[in-house]
């Protein structure tokens, strides 16, 4: 692969990066289940305030995703991936520093807010500088390696959480994003494009069929960077592929993030999962995820293609969810899991295809453009998904008091 030691770089910073930021996840549902309803195995407003969280991050990223990969075309990669990578910091000090009721809200706040950066920013950023450096052949080895890195981050934060007490988790967490941000900055090379720092194009100006397109390519001010709804629309409509991708890429997205908002919650409510069950779960996806991004992907991606690889990945994430929501024993969320070898399969392949659509000089506001649109179903996600577990999970609790007393 071209530039090895470049790209070396980029995917130790990624990984640095995710680790710090994944590893919280196991055992975040619990510091949020003690801080709002100390004591409790229920608690519907951890549910609505992870929702609200969710909702409102995804909807900064709408706007902010756009706007960071169109400033990462003008004004270079390394200087915009410094951002979300300094904001990452902020929330995991604070929990790092206690994790009372009122530092948890004060988390709560910044989280929400860095998130509309942190939460795509890295990947949108980190995909741009693949696209500069690695030759449209070999793309869909690098996006799938890149997807690796990151399940890889997932299983060595989740083995980290599986073994760190609840307040190392948050301190170790911190320490990592502060040397994820510094090693980028001392050793990560920013990419060479051969274009005016201050005049980007939107879309290509080759297309014959959006012409009108054109007009969006005039000079990049620092606060007028974001491209407007007609760019977005241009840029939708400048191929069919790069609107089907995006309309999966939407519909996806909307049921990953359902299913991440409430999926620990149900299994707490359901079997007591503990930060420990949470972390095994986690831990067989992601090793599965990080073998198929890394071997199988580089392997079979240019041999069979991207759109196969991305039905596969589509299919397995349907079994993963399907299994997860009837789940009648405490062993299937660990069966269902499995199912992680195939299932970030899609999302690399998406990217992949993107990428292949768009010119040189459009590739991180194509990439923020697709961050951007799974970020909106972020947003509807928990809006469709919050209440309906909510009700399920209390009805379920009032049942149970109910038989309780009456047996009684």
């Amino acid at each position: 692969m071209e530039n090895w030691g470049s790209l070396g770089h980029l995917f130790v910073t990624v990984f640095l990066s995710n680790v710090a930021s994944l590893m919280v996840n196991p055992a975040i549902t619990d510091v949020t289940m003690a801080a709002v309803c100390p004591g409790k195995d229920e608690c519907s407003l951890a549910i609505y305030l992870t929702g609200f969280q969710q909702a409102i991050a995804g909807l900064g990223s709408v706007f902010m995703m756009p706007l960071i990969g169109n400033l990462s075309d003008a004004y270079g990669r390394k200087t915009l991936l410094t951002v979300p990578l300094v904001l990452s910091i902020i929330p995991l000090v604070i929990l790092a520093w206690k994790r009372t009721t009122t530092f948890f809200y004060a988390y709560y706040v910044f989280r929400t807010l860095t998130a509309m950066v942190t939460q795509g920013g890295v990947i949108c950023i980190a995909l741009g500088y693949l696209a500069d450096t690695v030759s449209e052949a070999k793309r869909v080895s690098a996006f799938g390696v890149l997807s690796g890195v990151v399940s890889a981050a997932y299983v060595c934060g989740t083995l980290a959480a599986r073994l760190l007490s609840t307040t190392q988790i948050f301190q170790v967490s911190a320490v990592i994003s502060i040397i994820a941000a510094l090693y980028m900055r001392v050793f990560l090379k920013d990419t060479t494009r051969h274009t005016d720092a201050l005049e980007q194009p939107i879309l290509n100006q080759g297309i014959e069929n959006n012409q009108a397109c054109s007009e969006s390519s005039k000079k990049v001010d620092f606060f007028k960077g974001i491209p407007s709804p007609k760019d977005i629309i241009c840029l939708l409509k400048s191929s069919i592929t790069f609107s089907l991708a995006a309309s999966i890429a939407f519909f996806n997205s909307l049921a990953e993030a359902g299913l991440e908002a409430c999926l620990q919650y149900f299994l707490k409510a359901r079997f007591h999962f503990m930060k420990d069950q949470f972390a095994d779960v986690l831990l067989i996806t992601y090793i599965g995820a990080t073998i198929s991004n890394v071997i199988f992907m580089p392997i079979f991606g240019p041999i069979i293609g991207e759109e196969v690889l991305l039905s596969l990945g589509l299919f397995a994430g349907f079994l993963n969810m399907f299994f997860d929501c009837i789940a009648w024993s405490a062993w299937v969320p660990y069966a269902s899991a499995a199912f992680g070898v195939f299932l970030f399969l899609a999302t690399p392949n998406i990217r992949s295809i993107i990428s292949k659509q768009v010119g040189d000089n459009e590739q991180g506001v194509a990439q923020g453009c697709i961050l951007g649109i799974s970020s909106f179903a972020n947003v509807i996600s928990p809006l469709i998904f919050s209440p309906l577990s909510a009700d399920r999970f209390l009805s379920e609790y009032n049942d149970e008091v109910f038989s309780e007393r009456k047996s009684q």
